[in-house]
């Protein structure tokens, strides 16, 4: 398991889950489930369509794009798919 913070734009990843705790949690405890209404589910998949290693990153979801800060996507636990 890596952060999704660390996959590369065109990659393909399902998530496996949140990291909890940390700075995140505590400062805002219900960040799992914005991340679940945003369509960010365990088992879901994603492709990376921008990530420059700084600022928000480019997702697409299904048929939805989400845009998401580095900060948020290194609590993210995914499984890269080989295509």
């Amino acid at each position: 398991m890596l952060p999704l913070s660390l996959l590369k734009e065109g990659e393909i990843a399902e998530i496996i889950n949140f990291s909890p705790g940390g700075d995140l949690g505590s400062k805002n405890p219900g960040y799992q489930e914005h991340l679940q209404d945003m369509g960010l589910r365990p088992g879901q998949r994603v492709e990376m369509i921008k990530n420059q290693g700084w600022g928000p990153l480019l997702l697409r979801v299904d048929e939805m794009r989400i845009a998401l800060g580095q900060g948020l996507a290194v609590k993210i636990r995914i499984r890269r798919i080989e295509s």
